[in-house]
Order: C-alpha cells, then sequence, then structure tokens
C-alpha cells in the first residue's frame, strides 16, 4: 500500500544513527545466510530453526533431530534478522531507512537498540499467542519496525513524508496520514486475512509495544505528538 523513501527531519542529538545503520546491516547478513546456503531445503531449515514457531515455543511441538536450532525463547528475537525474499527485505528496510535514524536520534542509540528488540518481542508474543499451535515459522523485522513506526508517528505526526502509495502513486503528505493508513491496513488485514502467509498480529503487537514504551525511552527534551521541544 505504501512505501516511504523520505522524511527530511534532521537529526538533533546525534551526527550518525549506528544501530540503524547496523540493524539494516544485520538483517542483510541473515538474508545472504539464506542466499548462500546450498540449496533450498537448507534455507527452509535455517528458519525452522532460527524463526519464531509458536507451538514449539509452547512445547506442544518439537523440531526434527539434528535440525540446528536455537532455544524456542531465544528465537523471539532471533527471527527478526530473517527475511522470507528480497521483496520482504526491501520493504522493511526502507521502513527502517527512512524512520529509524529519527527514533534513534529521540532515544540515544543503547536505548533504540533495547526499544527495537524489545518491539520485536512484542510482535513475536503477540503472533505466538494468535497463533499458539501454528507450526509456521515467523521471521522478519516487521514486528519490531512496527514498533519503531508507532514511534515515529507520536514523534512527528506532521512531518510530511514522500512516498510511493499503491506501488506507483507518488505521494508527499503528512506522516499522520500516511502512517495511520498503514496501521489500519495492519488492523484490518489481521481481522479478515486470517489464512495468509503475513504476521500480521505481530505488526500490531509491534505496534502497541513501540506506542508504549516510547514515553518511557525518549530523552526528556524529546517532545510526543509534534508539540514544542523542552529545553535539556
Amino acid at each position: 500500500m505504501f512505501f516511504p523513501l523520505h522524511d527530511g527531519v534532521p537529526l538533533r542529538f546525534m551526527r550518525t544513527p549506528y544501530i540503524t545503520y547496523g540493524l539494516i546491516g544485520a538483517c542483510i547478513a541473515g538474508q545472504a545466510l539464506l542466499w548462500t546456503w546450498p540449496g533450498e531445503e537448507a534455507a527452509l531449515a535455517i528458519m525452522a530453526g532460527f524463526g519464531l514457531i509458536p507451538s514449539v515455543l509452547f512445547g506442544t511441538a518439537q523440531l526434527p533431530d539434528g535440525l540446528a536450532h536455537l532455544p524456542p525463547w531465544l528465537t523471539l528475537f532471533s527471527n527478526v534478522l530473517l527475511h522470507a525474499n528480497l521483496a520482504h527485505l526491501i520493504g522493511n528496510m526502507l521502513f527502517l531507512w527512512v524512520f529509524g535514524d529519527n527514533v534513534e536520534d529521540a532515544m540515544g542509540h543503547a536505548r533504540f537498540l533495547v526499544f527495537f528488540f524489545l518491539c520485536g518481542l512484542g510482535g513475536s508474543i503477540f503472533h505466538a499467542g494468535m497463533y499458539p499451535d501454528s507450526e509456521q515459522p515467523l521471521i522478519g523485522a516487521s514486528g519490531a519496525i512496527s514498533g519503531v513506526i508507532a514511534s515515529y508517528l507520536m514523534l512527528y505526526p506532521q512531518v510530511r513524508i514522500w512516498g510511493v502509495a499503491f506501488n506507483w502513486i507518488p505521494i508527499h503528505i503528512p506522516a499522520m496520514y500516511a502512517l495511520g493508513g498503514w496501521i489500519l491496513l495492519q488492523a484490518a488485514s489481521a481481522l479478515f486475512e486470517t489464512q495468509g502467509n503475513v504476521g500480521w498480529w505481530a505488526h500490531l503487537g509491534g505496534l502497541a509495544t513501540g506506542a508504549a514504551l516510547t514515553p518511557l525511552f525518549i530523552h526528556r527534551s524529546v517532545a510526543l505528538f509534534g508539540r514544542r521541544h523542552a529545553t535539556w
């Protein structure tokens, strides 16, 4: 529905958003692992061993013997760094590239890193709770990035975003409309698209986590909802 391209918001507290760049690099590295591993079956095995499988997390199913895997609780985090295909990766990284730097700037490097993975955790838990018997791996940074989107929307609702809607229509509209529409799409898809391969509930879990954590993680001098910034 919508892909962001640029927002033009300058950084206030840092020169370089190292964590945003590092997370993008880590996700690209995770995808490279899937590309370079010989054979489709090997890639699927990596997704099963490092993605989040709700039934395995809750102990109602087990992975096959001999499959390399992380402890189930750790897949709540590791799934964030894997993506199903190139389009999945590019879409998520575009959102992180455009919005992650300003959220990192508002929080600081260390807090943003913790925030990102807590949003991913919130999305993973929400998805697993909605589909506790699922044996399909959940992978992708969408839950974590949904938290970043929620935070950005709370910080800069009036900022005009350049982007593309419906894959070809150029737009330049306030974040509250672009991202608000994106959020409504996630909610509608979660309610009505119950048989697809997209973890819509993970997106909503990440959004809720990001909205709840943002006031706790931003600098004291950063105001919410476009109000004037306070002073140090």
